[in-house]
């Protein structure tokens, strides 16, 4: 008997070197009339310069935070109803394309911002086009349905077809300028992104596939991408493996390390991608089987020890944080059982509770 599963898929893709030059004319291929611009303070020269060439561009919103906050939802959501905006184009990492989604998603409603993030209503049925532009290799955010948004220090998931992306528009140039260590913590997180798309108890034929490829090249080009931002055959091709990786967890969602990644984010103050790489060779370690070992050889790894070798040695070189001596006082019960108790943990293949997880975090002690 075949494979049994859906598939869909609904992003316009826009990839290549020089895309986001050609912003103007996918405007008006998308028929964008009004736009408003999210993005983070290191980007809003440029914004406001765009706005200042193109009159489609009605405002920006420049001061999107590295964990984004509610506050900003709001303030974006404000400005693209205040200027009668059609759509909102997020420029930036997954904080700025989160932003923009949300933003897009409520701007339409009569309710308020809290009422949408805690489900006391639901979200509008009218909403404006989402436009994303990922200027970092890692996030996938621009072809799921997720939206990871906090409200004061409560960081909340939200996977909703509304979020959905019209279109993204991959530009590899955008990424040249990342900083070493955050291009490593984004490429940590594509990677993590394509492995737990394939060992999610969800994981399908299509994603799977997609999957493979986005670890072969993350495992190729990474370690170059991090030595040498101006290598544009590295920044491509892992541009290239973030979106892949976006598109294989996109339908399978994440497991194990995303579920850990929450509460290291929230208490021990991770970036995200440096969060989900804490634990990511841990769990390649623990859940390995048949089908990671044939992942493994697919990509030239001789298998899953080699893979969570490559991973560690990633970590090193990029200087993150890979011990609970590195991060503090550490509270490992509250930690053990935050980290059991998020619901991301359902889909990793190997059931995981408390003891178990406080087994895997002593051994990183």
């Amino acid at each position: 008997m075949g494979p049994d599963f859906i598939y869909a898929q609904p992003v316009k893709l826009f990839f290549g070197e020089g895309k986001f030059a050609k912003l103007p004319e996918i405007l008006q291929e998308l028929g964008v009339r009004r736009c408003v611009i999210a993005c983070g303070k290191h980007f809003a020269p440029t914004a406001q310069a765009m706005q200042a060439a193109d009159d489609r561009i009605v405002a920006v919103f420049g001061a999107v935070e590295q964990n984004p906050q509610l506050s900003g939802v709001k303030e974006t959501a404000r400005l693209a109803r205040e200027a009668g905006a059609d759509a909102v184009l997020g420029v930036g990492g997954g904080s700025a394309l989160d932003t923009a989604k949300f933003a897009a998603a409520i701007a339409l409603g009569d309710g308020e911002a809290e009422d949408y993030y805690y489900a006391r209503k639901p979200f509008p049925a009218e909403r404006l086009t989402i436009i994303a532009v990922p200027t970092t290799a890692g996030t996938g955010s621009e072809v799921t349905q997720v939206s990871v948004v906090s409200n004061g220090t409560e960081k909340k998931t939200i996977n909703n077809p509304v979020f959905m992306p019209k279109a993204a528009v991959v530009d590899p140039v955008l990424s040249s300028t990342v900083p070493p260590r955050t291009t490593m913590n984004t490429g940590l997180d594509a990677m993590a992104h394509a492995l737990e798309g394939y060992w999610s108890r969800n994981h399908q034929p299509i994603s799977d596939l997609m999957a493979i490829e986005s670890v072969r090249l993350v495992l190729e080009n990474l370690e170059k991408a991090y030595h040498d931002g101006t290598n544009m055959e590295a920044r491509a091709n892992m541009a290239f493996a973030s979106l892949l990786g976006g598109l294989s967890f996109a339908l399978p969602k994440t497991a194990g390390s995303h579920a850990c990644s929450y509460p290291l984010s929230e208490d021990y103050h991770l970036p995200h991608g440096e969060a989900v790489a804490f634990t990511l060779d841990s769990f390649v370690r623990i859940n390995a089987d048949e089908r990671l070992e044939l992942l493994c050889r697919r990509v030239g790894l001789s298998g899953t020890e080699e893979l969570a070798e490559r991973i560690a040695a990633l970590k090193e070189l990029g200087g993150l944080r890979r011990r609970l001596s590195d991060l503090g006082d550490v509270d490992l019960d509250k930690l053990a059982h935050d980290c059991a108790v998020h619901g991301l943990m359902q889909n990793n293949p190997i059931p995981m509770d408390e003891e178990k997880l406080r087994a895997m975090f002593e051994k990183l002690a």
